[in-house]
């Protein structure tokens, strides 16, 4: 599913395992997720928009319509 993870997260300077310890996955899992290689479940894609003070829609293009940045 594209979304725009690493936009928001390189945006703020962050790097992966930042990102992944903030949020209590795995680098992997970051990684995974940023490369569409795996699609979060909603509680961790709800912590995403959290984290990022945004929506989930706005992270995550479920119809494909948004392009990568």
């Amino acid at each position: 599913m594209r979304n725009l993870v690493r936009e928001l997260r390189s945006g703020r300077g962050l790097s992966q395992g930042q990102l992944a310890d903030a949020l209590g996955v795995s680098r992997q899992t970051i990684n995974a997720i940023e490369t569409e290689r795996y699609t979060p479940s909603l509680p961790l894609a709800l912590e995403l928009a959290r984290y990022f003070k945004t929506s989930v829609e706005e992270i995550f293009d479920v119809d494909g319509d948004k392009a990568r940045a």
